[in-house]
């Protein structure tokens, strides 16, 4: 693949370490994650995708090695998060549009701006369904799309997504993909989404980055620069089939090592 320049560095990772039960998962492992991009991590099973994004969120702790973002610490960085596990990440006792306003209380923000941060946030996800219920009475992709709304509501600089696409019919993947790049588009905020579906990793990202089987590497850090909005149909465009082909060919190659 041709490489094209990358944004500068949002969050720089260096020196990572991380072992489990005394076996390595990452050794030494630097990268460097560029601002403003959707970045798709993909790779072999067990190489540990979601526990590397979950370093880099503060969910997992480093043995070893330094992440910054924009030369700050975590502490210092406002994130968003979107779990895989959806109905365990909404407040059961509240309801949806309190689970999205609950980051903007939390940080002390009064009730008139938390009213106008939902408000935005429904219009840009042309929201028709009743926020004023329960989690447990939304349908699977509406719980989601309410995750992924509080995710966003206090403008994180990074926002991270476990398998976001994971519990979806394609109906709702095909919404939760439009409605992402739309977010994106609106905030440039720096997206990092872990996927075990090599047609979700590309179809977002602006880089895939490939992970080798452990002790894990880099296998590749693949661009796609395919402009968004990217439609259903950009599927079978020639750009999308020659990155995924090319994605299948690093991963087929990484499992045979």
């Amino acid at each position: 693949m041709t490489a094209r320049p990358m944004n500068l560095p949002h969050v720089t990772i260096r020196g990572l370490s991380k072992s489990f039960a005394g076996v390595p998962l990452y050794t030494g492992f630097d990268l460097d994650l560029p601002r403003g991009e959707i970045v798709s991590i993909f790779g072999p099973n067990g190489c540990g995708k979601s526990t590397l994004m979950n370093m880099i969120a503060g969910l997992i702790p480093l043995d070893a090695g330094e992440i910054l973002f924009d030369g700050k610490t975590l502490k210092q960085t406002d994130i968003g998060y979107v779990f895989q596990n959806y109905r365990d990440a909404l407040f059961p006792w509240i309801t949806a549009w309190d689970n999205i306003a609950y980051p903007l209380r939390r940080k002390g923000m009064k009730e008139p701006q938390v009213r106008e941060r939902v408000d935005e946030l429904v219009a840009l996800f042309e929201i028709r369904f009743d926020l004023k219920r329960y989690p447990y009475e939304l349908s699977g992709g509406q719980m989601q799309t309410v995750c992924i709304m509080r995710a966003l509501a206090p403008r994180p600089e990074v926002m991270f997504l476990d398998e976001p696409f994971s519990a979806l019919d394609f109906e709702m993947t095909l919404f939760i993909r439009e409605k992402l790049q739309e977010a994106h588009l609106a905030t440039g905020v720096t997206m990092v989404i872990v996927s075990h579906d090599l047609e979700d990793a590309v179809f977002l990202a602006d880089h895939i980055l490939l992970l080798t089987r452990r002790p894990t590497r880099i296998a590749e850090f693949v661009p796609f620069d395919m402009p968004r909005p990217r439609r259903p149909e950009a599927v079978s465009d020639e750009r999308f089939v020659r990155v995924k082909a090319h994605t299948l060919d690093v991963f087929r190659r990484e499992m045979k090592a």
